[in-house]
């Protein structure tokens, strides 16, 4: 009984879309010479959006961990400290330079030349002046809000960047990414967006080596950008690599 509604189920639902229908009788026909797969209509999964002229992606975490990745290079520090980024980027980065991942909910990721700790950014677990290269992206704007079971703190963000600068060596490089705009605003619970003034602020005490920006309309990354790049942005992601004097 519960095969007959599935089959059902899936049958209804291609019928509600037609080119996916007549694409799996026209594969089911071309299949008629093999039995290597089994292929049944109540194992079907319709995909309906994968039909595109270009392949699409997040222009945020494509852009900011490849442009972040290619610092760590330039960096080439022994090791790299991140807090609580994109899984992709500390796997990745990971293949060539030694990378210690913490989290607020710590992730239970094995590869070579990678560790994965708890860590809270509120409280990191390093002394003062330890660290030669860390990064925390797109990660801060996050802090404070409980969307991930962290504590409800209105300043959570600037008392983690604070954390940040605490353990960074002098001469030491901070990655910071975190969605950008014209004007200042908190999406409830998602995240926090900054004016290029308030991230400046924040780090006002360290050195900026670059500021590259990835705006919300079509093209890539633009590089060593400008705040008026800003203008008539609401959701932009900006990367900072800053080093602490």
């Amino acid at each position: 009984m519960q095969k007959i509604k599935t089959y059902i189920k899936q049958a209804i639902r291609l019928a509600t879309i037609p080119f996916i229908l007549k694409d799996y009788f026209l594969f089911k026909k071309a299949s008629v010479h093999t039995k290597r797969f089994s292929l049944k209509l109540s194992d079907a999964y319709p995909c309906i959006k994968d039909k595109t002229v270009t392949t699409g992606f997040d222009r945020h975490y494509v852009y900011h961990t490849s442009w972040a990745a290619r610092k760590v290079k330039e960096i080439n520090p022994t090791f790299h400290v991140d807090i609580s980024s994109s899984l992709y980027f500390s796997g990745i980065v990971s293949a060539f330079v030694p990378v210690h991942f913490y989290d607020y909910r710590p992730a239970q990721l094995h590869l070579s030349n990678l560790e994965s700790k708890p860590g809270d950014l509120m409280n990191l677990p390093f002394e003062s002046n330890s660290i030669d290269s860390i990064s925390c992206m797109h990660t801060i704007e996050h802090i404070g809000l409980g969307r991930y079971g962290d504590p409800i703190d209105a300043d959570g963000d600037s008392k983690a960047i604070k954390e940040l600068i605490r353990v960074t060596k002098p001469g030491g490089s901070i990655l910071f990414v975190t969605p950008m705009g014209e004007h200042a605003i908190i999406e409830y619970n998602a995240h926090r967006i900054y004016t290029y003034e308030y991230i400046m602020e924040y780090f006002r005490d360290l050195e900026l080596v670059e500021f590259s920006l990835i705006p919300e309309r079509e093209g890539g990354i633009i590089l060593n950008a400008k705040k008026e790049d800003l203008i008539g942005e609401k959701y932009a992601c900006g990367c900072f690599w800053f080093k602490k004097r």
